[in-house]
């Protein structure tokens, strides 16, 4: 009797424990990104009801305020027990070279990922001593939105090239519409490498990351006057409005066009409610038709986490086809996993698999893809240098300076 009170006593010890287990999930999918992450959640929990779930988001587009909340937690000795993260040199950078991250090698064995992610993904996410994330997603950065039905109104068509964009940048304007719509500062160094690309074609856009091209080489520099001179076809504003605010002054008719990553599909889809090629259009950003710029939303296992058997279900849960499936209709991204149900994607994210299949791919310094972690933070620094001087000398010297002083490319 007293043998079987007290396995009664460890069954039910055990069972109230697992009821207690609780994650913390921290990232920047706040507001209008929020479905396709609660959706997540939702089955999870579904899956895992003796797992709590913490949705832990800071709001602020691409990341910025949530990567300085996350710095002090992680300094601190607080890590959340997993964050959103971009893919690549964003983590590898930052908390995999401080030791701060556990190697998720044995996930990958386990689960059978080497076979149903992309190798060039799971270089990108990788180091000589380990795998640092699982992708939950593939977003596309160089993506032009407009409204075909205005398009059509204007007599114009998306433009192919930077040049072409600025030929028909004053007729544009001359009918009282803003050509380009730009927002808050961090969308002013995802135009930029837009027009990067544009200007250079990928093969010298690679070099940039590898210290083989200079940022002080005249074809490095020539990204930036055209750059000036696309920003000359922006509204006045963009620094008070958000990328969505942005988004909206195409749909509303306020301007023709805004380069944004293909989050703007999800806001337009599911916020808006718009049907992807009669809502809205897209075609690549100019000078880049053929070239998939990526970057890829992952999550990490911290070191000395308490709940790190209930993090690891999560990491495991959304490495899966099912998951990804879940998220990414929703998120305006298209999922990693070789294993997905494209039925289940609208006719955009159907497009950009086909061009993630087929394009040339190069990586997005705004996303953390391509550069380390300093170099990315401090470009900022050389965006406002252009800003307040309109020099593209010393723009690119300021650059160069910064990819010498990181060891860009090494």
């Amino acid at each position: 009797m007293l043998r079987r009170l007290l396995t009664l006593f460890a069954v039910t010890a055990i069972g109230l424990a697992a009821a207690q287990s609780q994650i913390e999930i921290f990232s920047w999918w706040a507001g209008d990104e929020g479905p396709a992450l609660e959706a997540l959640i939702e089955r999870f929990q579904e899956l895992h009801p003796g797992i709590e779930v913490i949705n832990a988001t800071v709001t602020g587009g691409s990341g910025v305020n949530a990567r300085a909340v996350l710095k002090t937690r992680m300094l601190g000795g607080d890590p959340p027990d997993s964050f959103q993260v971009h893919a690549g040199q964003e983590l590898i950078g930052t908390w995999v070279v401080a030791d701060r991250m556990e190697d998720l090698t044995f996930l990958y064995e386990e689960m059978g990922w080497f076979e149903n992610y992309p190798q060039g993904l799971i270089e990108a996410s990788s180091t000589a001593d380990g795998i640092w994330s699982v992708p939950v997603n593939i977003h596309r950065s160089n993506v032009m939105w407009y409204v075909p039905a205005k398009l059509e109104e204007w007599g114009i068509t998306p433009p192919a090239s930077w040049s072409e964009f600025l030929t028909v940048c004053p007729a544009i304007q001359a009918a009282g519409v803003t050509p380009l719509a730009l927002g808050e500062n961090w969308t002013q160094v995802h135009l930029w490498e837009s027009v990067a690309l544009g200007v250079l074609g990928p093969d010298d856009y690679d070099k940039l990351w590898t210290a083989e091209l200079p940022f002080n080489d005249p074809k490095a520099m020539e990204i930036w006057d055209v750059f000036g001179d696309v920003l000359a076809c922006t509204n006045d504003d963009a620094a008070g409005l958000s990328w969505q605010q942005a988004t909206d002054m195409v749909v509303g008719g306020s301007a023709a066009f805004n380069i944004m990553g293909d989050w703007a599909a999800g806001y337009l889809t599911t916020t808006l409610g718009l049907e992807p090629g009669v809502g809205y259009g897209w075609a690549a950003s100019p000078g880049t038709d053929g070239v998939f710029m990526w970057l890829s939303d992952a999550f990490g296992l911290p070191q000395g986490i308490q709940n790190r058997e209930a993090t690891v279900e999560w990491l495991r849960f959304i490495g899966t086809a099912e998951a990804q499936d879940i998220f990414n209709p929703l998120k305006g991204s298209i999922a990693p996993h070789l294993d997905s149900d494209l039925s289940l994607y609208n006719a955009y994210l159907q497009s950009a698999a086909a061009d993630w299949q087929n394009n040339r791919v190069v990586g997005s310094l705004a996303h953390g893809t391509v550069a380390k972690e300093a170099f990315a933070s401090d470009f900022a620094t050389v965006m406002e240098i252009y800003l307040a001087t309109g020099s593209a000398m010393n723009a690119a010297n300021a650059a160069q300076a910064i990819a010498t002083q990181v060891g860009l490319g090494q």
